[in-house]
């Protein structure tokens, strides 16, 4: 299978909000982001955290299997440091490979539950 996606991802609207509602940890509030590896290497990721009034955090670290598509719920990244929960982020996303890079996020803080979803911008040059 061919490889498909781009190595340099970004979104900018991060804010995990702190109140949650319904049983954990399915329904707590949470940003993720969802990584497709279509080719037959594994992908190794390094995620950074970017706030307003500091220097970026990182790396994270994550690998995805060849072929395989892997959820990162942004909550869980918590090494070097745990992701500030109601603070605006954003979040950079880079690859050794190619892949695929959609965000998304739950807000349970309301009995009427959110979710919502969208692609990353795809950065490589071109």
């Amino acid at each position: 299978m061919r490889k498909i996606g781009k190595l340099n991802w970004a979104f900018s609207g991060g804010r995990i909000p702190f109140d949650s509602t319904g049983e954990e940890p399915v329904f707590n509030s949470h940003d993720k982001i969802s990584v497709l590896n279509t080719s037959e290497e594994e992908a190794n990721i390094e995620i950074f955290i970017f706030y307003g009034n500091q220097a970026p955090v990182g790396t994270y670290e994550v690998k995805i299997k060849p072929q395989r598509l892997r959820k990162i719920r942004i909550n869980d990244l918590i090494d070097p440091e745990a992701v500030a929960l109601e603070r605006n982020y954003g979040c950079y996303v880079r690859s050794n490979i190619p892949v695929v890079v959609q965000f998304s996020r739950i807000d349970t803080g309301q009995n009427a539950n959110a979710i919502m979803g969208t692609m990353a911008f795809p950065a490589d040059k071109k």
